[in-house]
């Protein structure tokens, strides 16, 4: 057992002193967002060259390309930091932080088993919502302080796409939240005791990770940065580390988006043959992850009009008449 008292975090169980838990907590949480996106970048050179057949990075480090990442961060840090003449310069600079800190903030309610955890929030789904709605106010603050017309229409873009699929993101949530009776992902989890929710609600599960990827401005969802249009959105005037960044930020969405799902829907931490909890949640969101990667792969980039259209014809009505039976057989059944 890693904490005597199920239901207390394991910090709180260990340590006494307020700030001592406090700086333990947000420590044991940044040092997850630093590891866990830079594993799903890792995972996604990976895939995406046995998928597409790209040889460059299979070759970096001799041995299946383990070194590709660390040549990544080192041409990062090597590479001039340029503010453009007309930009806002204290916004451009401050708009890869504030994309980048609601993720890590959202992973402080994200439990790992019912003791590893930050804090158990009683409105914990809430939380999440709302905090993963930030991000988009980065992006707009790159697109606007760059100074280039084409950032701007990347970052108009981004906060179209976002009021588009935050809706039928939250309505998807809302179906679990009524089939749990309660907000706390803990609660969430622990009411999938006997099977996951996604076996109940299937298009529900569909409707959450299809309005991820739009929400991450992943494949075919990347209208934001279409490279082929507007060179790449928001984030072209960047370089160094400030888009390295923006790249972290992207992959660390991945992971607390994988998360969230895996909460909601695939029952969290809860698995079976006496494995580990944390290593069945773990597992969870490195299989959502590479889906999301296996998608870039695959599928071609939807035109604007396109995403608008499959959002409010196809997934918010989906999502209203989920809510809509979810709440007819939790009444009728209780």
């Amino acid at each position: 057992m890693i904490s005597a008292v199920p239901g207390v975090s394991v910090f709180d169980d260990w340590f006494a002193n307020f700030w001592v838990v406090l700086v333990v907590k947000a420590a044991a949480v940044l040092v997850f967002f630093l590891v866990a996106p830079l594993l799903v970048g890792y995972m996604e050179h990976k895939v995406l060259a046995h998928m597409q057949a790209r040889l460059g990075p299979m070759y970096a480090g001799r041995f299946h390309g383990w070194a590709q990442l660390v040549a990544d961060g080192a041409k990062f840090i090597q590479k001039e930091d340029v503010i453009p003449a007309a930009a806002d310069r204290w916004v451009f600079s401050l708009a890869p932080a504030v994309a980048l800190i609601p993720y890590i903030v959202l992973f402080v309610v994200v439990p790992f088993s019912n003791t590893i955890y930050a804090e158990n929030l009683d409105i914990g789904i809430f939380f999440v919502m709302a905090i993963g709605s930030v991000n988009v106010i980065g992006v707009l603050m790159a697109g606007w302080s760059s100074a280039n017309k084409f950032s701007l229409i990347g970052a108009l873009r981004a906060a179209a796409q976002l009021i588009a699929y935050e809706l039928p993101l939250v309505l998807a949530a809302a179906s679990v939240v009524m089939q749990a009776g309660t907000l706390s992902l803990i609660g969430i989890t622990e009411a999938q005791d006997r099977y996951w929710f996604v076996l109940t609600q299937p298009i529900g599960f569909l409707i959450f990770m299809v309005a991820s990827l739009a929400e991450l401005t992943r494949p075919p969802f990347d209208m934001p940065i279409a490279d082929s249009e507007i060179i790449f959105g928001a984030y072209t005037e960047y370089t160094g580390l400030k888009f390295a960044f923006f790249l972290l930020t992207e992959y660390g969405g991945i992971v607390a988006l994988s998360s969230i799902a895996s909460i909601l829907f695939l029952g969290g931490y809860r698995g079976f043959l006496g494995i580990p909890d944390p290593l069945w949640m773990a597992a969870k969101i490195g299989a959502l992850s590479f889906v999301v990667i296996w998608l870039r792969a695959t599928y071609p980039r939807l035109r604007e009009d396109q995403l608008q259209r499959f959002s409010w014809l196809a997934l918010i009505p989906l999502a209203l008449l989920q809510i809509l039976v979810v709440g007819f057989v939790k009444v009728a059944v209780g």
